[in-house]
């Protein structure tokens, strides 16, 4: 991390989560933040659900709700960005404060409820996306819908044209009864559903699923059936989870999904049986923890093809992902893989 990028991460400390987060993406947007610009080799270099992605390092959906950043995004380095969640209509979430910094734990409690501007004022600005990126979007439902599942398929026929891929998020904690969307029947008739327009798209983009840490050894197989089943192109593994084992931090017990250090092992078992139940058939994204290369490496070796970041950035900057990526080279020529897709689960049994 450059000592400009330093300095500009202690003055956000001083400020409360939610408002520091506000900043950070107006410094991107004003040209503020140091941007390394593309990462790439040809061990990086790799080709996911029909994306060809300069590497495997993403940020996560949640960093930039709004597309707000995007000329700046193209530019940080990573492979591919998911912004989002977005809603068919703009909604506030839940009350302030709704994001909490757990220092002591590298990790983040958040119950942001879907914040979002909406599809018409997100999709504006997607229209206007740079080209010279992989961009999705994380699709959401109002917490007032009285179909959820119509919510998603609207969202991605509204934005689907100015996209490169969209995931179906039905693992938020902090929408009532949204994660009950992960059962196999209600599952299996949401993508349905979603899968219909995909199919109605001028250009049928790849849908991927994102799936929470907190199913059980069924629920994981039951949603591996539906993703054979569905058409999907991949299962993002996973959402913040529920969970508040181990924690230090003055915050722990509050309420929200929680996502950083603490979730990465959680995650990883949670991706690796998943991989087991899919052998290999559908691409996986590993996300949970991931905050340096050897975390990323461990992802990749557990059954991810790639793997995406969000939180770590709140500790390690805007720059962690470019340094990932060029740390997750070096470990991918140290061991011998000529890419990374040759490492893809080579140490699956490990996490099972």
């Amino acid at each position: 991390m450059k000592l400009i990028e330093r300095a500009g991460m202690a003055a956000l400390y001083r400020f409360d989560p939610e408002t520091a987060h506000g900043l950070a993406l107006r410094a991107l947007r004003m040209g503020l933040a140091p941007l390394p610009g593309p990462v790439t080799s040809d061990r990086l270099r790799t080709r996911v659900a029909g994306l060809d992605l300069t590497n495997p390092v993403g940020i996560a959906a949640g960093f930039d709700k709004n597309a707000e950043a995007l000329d700046a995004l193209q530019r940080s380095g990573f492979g591919f960005i998911e912004v989002g969640a977005a809603t068919p209509r703009s909604q506030p979430g839940n009350p302030k404060p709704r994001l909490f910094r757990l220092t002591e734990d590298q990790a983040a409690i958040n119950r942001f409820g879907f914040n979002n501007e909406g599809m018409q004022s997100i999709g504006a600005r997607l229209a206007r996306r740079p080209k010279n990126m992989v961009l999705g979007l994380n699709l959401g439902a109002n917490k007032d819908s009285q179909d959820r599942a119509a919510d998603f398929a609207k969202v991605l026929e509204h934005c689907g044209p100015h996209l490169d891929f969209a995931t179906v998020n039905v693992s938020s904690p902090n929408t009532e009864k949204l994660r009950d969307l992960q059962g196999k029947d209600a599952l299996s008739a949401l993508l349905a559903g979603v899968m219909e327009t995909r199919a109605m798209l001028e250009r049928p983009i790849p849908v991927f699923l994102k799936i929470a840490p907190d199913l059980d050894a069924q629920g994981i197989e039951d949603v591996a059936d539906v993703a054979l089943s569905s058409g999907v192109a991949g299962v993002i593994a996973t959402n913040t989870t529920l969970s508040r084992d181990g924690l230090k931090s003055a915050h722990a017990a509050q309420a929200g999904g929680l996502s950083g250090q603490p979730v990465f092992e959680k995650s990883t078992r949670v991706l690796a049986r998943l991989s087991y139940f899919t052998q290999g058939k559908l691409p996986l994204i590993g996300v949970g923890g991931v905050g340096s290369a050897q975390q990323a490496y461990e992802k990749i070796r557990a059954g991810a093809s790639a793997i995406q970041l969000y939180t770590a950035l709140v500790y390690g900057g805007i720059t962690l992902g470019a340094d990932i990526a060029r740390g997750l080279d070096r470990l991918l020529e140290r061991d011998g893989f000529a890419n990374i897709a040759d490492a893809v689960g080579t140490e699956r049994e490990k996490w099972l």
